[in-house]
């Protein structure tokens, strides 16, 4: 099963291939595009939910478009570092996703990201209904942001 921890990506080599980040929501699954280098996370889009299926087939899409090697899914840990119904809810969607595709997934800590990016929002002044708009690709591009500075200190801190 490729449920990677993030430490063990960090020593392979690379691959050219990007990086998807997913903030996965009841409602909506925000979506973050990296680089071919793997150092900047770009927001892409938000998809509205809808049946596990038909999510799939289009995050398949964009695996395909744009030669994805890696699903980093934020993990909606508690404030106290536990597990909750969330995440069990997003460990199951990476179990499932895992069965219609062989793809390496790991889990990111995503407690914080929505915060941080109305923040980022507020502080580029946009307006509470482009907020409400983008804010789930937004916190997508903040999650998989983190995971690309830790691969990165990872690589340059390795024996």
């Amino acid at each position: 099963m490729p449920l990677r921890n993030p430490a063990d990506l960090a020593g392979r080599s690379a691959t050219g291939r990007r990086f998807l980040g997913l903030d996965i929501g009841t409602k909506t699954i925000g979506l973050a595009l990296s680089d071919v280098l793997g150092m900047i996370a770009t927001p892409t889009e938000t998809l509205r939910r809808g049946k596990f299926m038909d999510d799939s087939k289009k995050l398949l899409a964009m695996i395909e478009q744009h030669d994805i090697g890696v699903l980093v899914l934020g993990l909606p840990l508690n404030m106290d570092g536990s597990e909750g119904p969330r995440c069990q809810s997003v460990r199951q969607f990476a179990a499932n996703f895992l069965a219609l595709q062989d793809i390496d997934i790991v889990f990111w800590d995503e407690r914080l990201s929505t915060v941080a990016a109305h923040r980022v929002m507020i502080d580029a002044d946009l307006s509470r209904k482009r907020q409400a708009e983008v804010v789930d690709k937004m916190a997508a591009a903040i999650i998989l942001q983190g995971f690309l500075d830790h691969l990165s200190y990872a690589k340059r801190n390795a024996p």
